[in-house]
This record gives C-alpha cells, sequence and structure tokens, in this order.
C-alpha cells in the first residue's frame, strides 16, 4: 500500500488508518508513506547525523513553509446548474477541511514531518497555535496561515510558520538547534552542519519521488516487507493537532488530539446527498471536540 500524505483529514479518520496499518504488518503487507523528503538522500544523511549527535540534543526547530494559494475557491456563482454539493466539494477539495486537512495538514504536513523526525519521531505533548484567514475565500473553510508552536517533556519546543497568500515572501526551510551546534536546510539546498561539527552534504542527489517508489517495490520483491505505519500517522496527527490548536484557539495535548471525536469526513457520504458547508472556525468560539 501506498498512502499519500496526509494520512487523513480527522482524528478518527487517522484512528482508522492506525488500525489499518497494523493490520497490514499482520497480513504481511507493506505500507508506503507520501512523505517524500525521507527519501531525499541529503536529508537521510543530515538526519542520521543529527541523531547520532552531531550538533548535540536537539533543543528547538524552526520550519517554514510561506508559500502561495494551491487552488483558491471560485465563486458560488460559477458553479454548474445541476452539480450537487459532493461533487462542487470535490472540485474545489483544497478549499474544504474535510477533504484537504487544511493547509497545514495538507501541504506544510511535509515541514511537521522533518520536525517529528529531528526529534527522532518522539511526539510533541503539547502544542498552541495561532491562525485565521486573511485573504476572503468564497465558500472555501480552510485557514491561509496557522503558525504552531510545539513543547516536548524534557522542555524542547518547535515552531512550525504556514501561510498561503499571494505576494508574500516565499521560504520552505527547517532550522534546527543542539546543544553543539546548528543544522540549516534552506529551502532546496544541500544541508548545511555547523558547530563543534562542520559538515555539508556533497553526495549524490536523487529523485526523491522515484525513490520511494522504488524502495516500496523492491521491498515487495524481497520480501522485507517496509512499513511506515507508525511514523507516518504520528506525522499527521502532529499536523493535526496544530490545526485543532490554531482553530480552537487553545493549548491541545497529544492524547487530547488523538481521541478527538470532530468527524469533519461526513459520514456514509453519497454522491447526491446534501452536504453543507462548515463554518470556518473562529479561535476562541470552536471547541475542542
Amino acid at each position: 500500500v501506498f498512502t499519500e500524505k496526509p494520512m487523513a483529514t480527522d482524528a478518527p479518520g487517522l484512528r482508522a488508518t492506525m488500525e489499518a496499518a497494523e493490520l497490514a504488518k499482520e497480513k504481511g503487507l507493506a505500507v508506503v508513506s507520501g512523505f517524500c523528503w525521507r527519501a531525499e538522500y541529503g536529508r537521510r544523511e543530515f538526519y542520521q547525523r543529527v541523531h547520532d549527535g552531531a550538533i548535540g540534543e536537539v533543543r528547538a526547530i524552526h520550519a517554514t513553509y510561506l508559500t502561495g494559494p494551491v487552488k483558491p475557491m471560485p465563486p458560488a456563482s460559477s458553479r454548474p446548474a445541476g452539480m450537487g454539493d459532493v461533487e462542487w466539494q470535490l472540485r474545489n477539495w483544497y478549499n474544504f477541511t474535510w477533504i484537504s486537512g487544511d493547509g497545514l495538514v495538507e501541504q506544510a504536513c511535509h515541514s511537521v514531518d522533518k520536525i517529528m523526525w529531528g526529534m527522532n519521531d518522539v511526539p510533541p505533548a503539547r502544542a498552541v497555535a495561532t491562525g485565521g484567514r486573511q485573504i476572503p475565500n468564497n465558500e472555501g473553510n480552510i485557514f491561509d496561515h496557522i503558525d504552531v508552536f510545539y513543547e516536548w517533556e524534557g522542555g524542547a519546543r518547535a515552531t512550525m510558520a504556514q501561510r498561503q497568500i499571494s505576494n508574500c515572501a516565499s521560504d520552505n526551510s527547517d532550522y534546527l538547534m543542539g546543544e553543539k551546534g546548528f543544522g540549516t536546510i534552506k529551502g532546496w539546498s544541500a544541508p548545511i552542519i555547523t558547530g563543534a561539527t562542520s559538515w555539508r552534504y556533497r553526495g549524490p542527489k536523487n529523485d526523491m519521488y522515484q525513490t520511494e517508489h522504488d524502495e516500496f517495490f523492491a521491498c515487495i520483491r524481497s520480501g522485507n516487507l517496509i512499513n511506515h505505519g507508525k511514523w507516518m500517522c504520528q506525522s499527521t496527527l502532529a499536523a493535526l493537532m496544530g490545526r485543532m490548536a490554531a482553530y480552537t484557539g487553545q493549548e491541545v495535548t497529544w492524547e487530547q488530539a488523538l481521541n478527538s471525536q470532530d468527524h469533519f469526513v461526513p459520514e456514509n457520504l453519497t454522491w447526491d446527498m446534501p452536504l453543507p458547508i462548515r463554518p470556518m472556525a473562529v479561535p476562541g468560539q470552536s471547541k475542542l471536540v
């Protein structure tokens, strides 16, 4: 099974994915995630060096995913006559939380995953966040910016800055601060480490999208099956946790995020069913369910 990110757009869906990943393990099935940066050679060596202590214990991470809108919502007046609610929303899927998960969960989850990678896939204990919608988006109900502040037991912290607004400065980088040095990945440039150890990746470049599939097919042929189930779901949950904190304006713990009963995805979905658009979240008013 190749499962693209995000693995779910709400906690009930993620719990189902976690169960499916365990069932796949029992049945001897491969599960490979679409968190593609984990298949990029430079990032692999960088994070391995971090885990081996090149910058000492990681104390803080700052990640950015600052970009423009992916697929702005068209006006309701452009909806073809006779097109049902479900089709209309699916054709404009990025603008609805139940389908895309919002920008943090759908796109910037790559950066959240790299935060988790840097923390050796240890889940954060809690998160608070800010976020909202600055640019009107017709019927869409996703935010266009979310900043999350994660905290781990032991005091390590990470910030995740996400934005999808036109005509603004863009950045997609990762900055790790450790007891003995710093790790920096600036956009698509080669990762570097400074401090007690100085290093820059100078190895071969690869197409990470091809590599993740090559390794997927190879594991099936060899029988040495890959199962990314646990960490891919944890990375997705960290993104969901950040969205919950932004939507509600409240601190959200890992356990609260995992056990949330808020169903964004409609149950018993059918093509012709009426599907009212869920109102956009309002921090301080929207509740954590």
